[in-house]
């Protein structure tokens, strides 16, 4: 890349400033607030969209899990693409990919085409975050990493307040075709925004294309999250969810042995080999899962147990996403300065309080009361979260980045469809279970069943966050680039 303003100031031996990064800082969170964004409204239109297109929720589903296996294929081509083109190129190429989509999106006259052009916005949305990541590690210096990232999780933090509340605004009062429509002014800022103020890197002309990668990745990632969708919806036994899976975990093992052999592999699986990545990986996917879990059963608690309106339910969640962005702030100050340990064990701590409290809640839990869990499970999430991902990069070797996010993001993609896909079977089952057991068919008999089955299933997130309790004290400080490829290093 070349130098930025930041990278000048400090050549020059001047203290470092935030305030010449402010304009490329939102040119990314405006590239990833726009995909963020329609995914989560996405998750709450999908019964109106049921009725508007008047066909089944099986089919309709299929505009989430396009998406979803639209992302999971192209995710591993981010890094190839930003060696080749560079990252400037890529990322607004992307977002030109996904407005367009949304625009024909508002325009579908069938499931058919909404399920086409959904595809055609994950092929673009695909890339975003990884290559936002990766482009914001590069322009700042090594201690003020931790800072700089947690502006990086304003995406985070505001699509899931946001979403759910402009969504059930938009459907109410204006029309479903508004809630891809709402994408085009965002996604000009972004463009705009990043044509004027990204940096433009040298374009790795000589960036060889893994050409078996390129081809078993796409398959065993898209192969592992339709299979997993499935079975949430159809079992876990269903054959044509133990078909994707197997051939998903073959064409994996395949792509694993070859990216080990490949001078310039699509994915840098050669990370793994610093036992620093390798545990703040896993600290990654267990932090994933319960947050996933615990983002999930949130709102479906809130309006099945409650009966509050999708509006309601994210006016709920609004000191969640506030104080989530404070223990944002001041995660990043504490990563700077003691490292990953201090923020991520405060953060697991909390969360784990936090699901304490929420596998308590009950039919006349006062608002206050859950107001307060929801509030501490984003001061958790707010310390940890993207701490862990900036402990991971600087854990990687420093000219494999542009592979290392694409690694990361891929293998999050798995994770959270697998969080999804099991927190909500075990939902499923844990409600029925109760239900079996109940002695009456009253409305209060039902409700009480339904309450139990809550009670059970957030206990799978909460023994998750305590595992990363106990696993975070094994963190240590890095610097970026102190990560080895070299095995059994840290």
């Amino acid at each position: 890349m070349n130098p930025s303003a930041t990278e000048a100031a400090l050549q020059g031996g001047k203290p470092f400033s935030i305030k010449p990064l402010i304009p490329v800082l939102f040119a990314l969170i405006a590239g990833m607030l726009l995909v963020m964004l329609d995914n989560t409204i996405m998750n709450v239109a999908i019964p109106e969209l049921e009725n508007v297109f008047h066909t089944s929720l099986k089919t309709i589903q299929w505009a989430i899990t396009g998406y979803t296996l639209a992302t999971s294929m192209i995710i591993p081509l981010a890094g190839w693409f930003s060696d080749r083109f560079t990252a400037k190129r890529v990322f607004l190429v992307s977002i030109l990919l996904f407005t367009v989509g949304s625009l024909l999106c508002a325009a579908a006259q069938s499931p058919a085409q909404l399920i086409v052009f959904r595809i055609m916005q994950g092929l673009g949305g695909g890339m975003v975050a990884p290559i936002g990541m990766a482009l914001s590690f590069k322009i700042a210096p090594p201690e003020r990493r931790g800072e700089l990232m947690g502006f990086l999780a304003m995406p985070m933090l505001i699509a899931p307040l946001l979403g759910p509340v402009l969504s059930g605004w938009l459907l109410e009062y204006v029309s479903w075709h508004w809630i891809f429509l709402i994408n085009l002014p965002i996604g000009l800022i972004a463009i705009y925004l990043g044509m004027k103020y990204l940096p433009v890197s040298d374009k790795g002309a000589s960036a060889k294309l893994d050409i078996w990668g390129m081809i078993l990745s796409p398959l065993a990632f898209s192969s592992l999250v339709f299979g997993v969708h499935r079975g949430g919806a159809e079992g876990w036994t269903d054959f044509y969810t133990l078909l994707p899976l197997t051939f998903g975990l073959v064409a994996l093992s395949l792509f694993i042995v070859v990216e080990l052999r490949q001078k310039e592999p699509l994915l840098e699986l050669r990370s793994f080999r610093s036992f620093e990545f390798t545990k703040g990986i896993i600290l990654v996917w267990i932090n994933q899962i319960a947050l996933f879990g615990s983002i999930l059963l949130i709102p479906l608690y809130l309006q099945q147990v409650r009966g509050f309106s999708s509006f309601e339910s994210g006016m709920m969640i609004i000191p969640q996403a506030l104080v989530s962005f404070a223990g944002v702030m001041a995660g990043g100050r504490l990563l700077d300065k003691y490292g990953a340990r201090i923020p991520v064990f405060s953060g697991l701590v909390l969360l784990s309080a936090a699901l304490v409290l929420l596998s308590r809640l009950d039919s006349d839990t006062t608002i206050y009361a859950m107001i307060g869990s929801f509030a501490l499970l984003g001061l958790g999430q707010g310390l940890t979260t993207m701490q862990l991902g900036t402990h991971v990069l600087k854990s990687a070797p420093k000219d494999l980045i542009s592979r290392v996010t694409p690694l990361t993001t891929s293998a999050q993609q798995i994770v959270g469809s697998f969080a999804i896909a099991i927190i909500s079977g075990l939902l499923s089952s844990n409600i029925a279970e109760h239900m079996s057991q109940a002695s009456s068919a009253s409305a209060s008999a039902h409700t009480a069943a339904m309450v139990a089955g809550f009670h059970d299933t957030f206990l799978l997130p909460l023994s998750l966050a305590l595992c990363g309790v106990v696993l975070s004290l094994f963190l240590r400080k890095q610097e970026h680039g102190s990560g080895s490829t070299e095995a059994g290093s840290e």
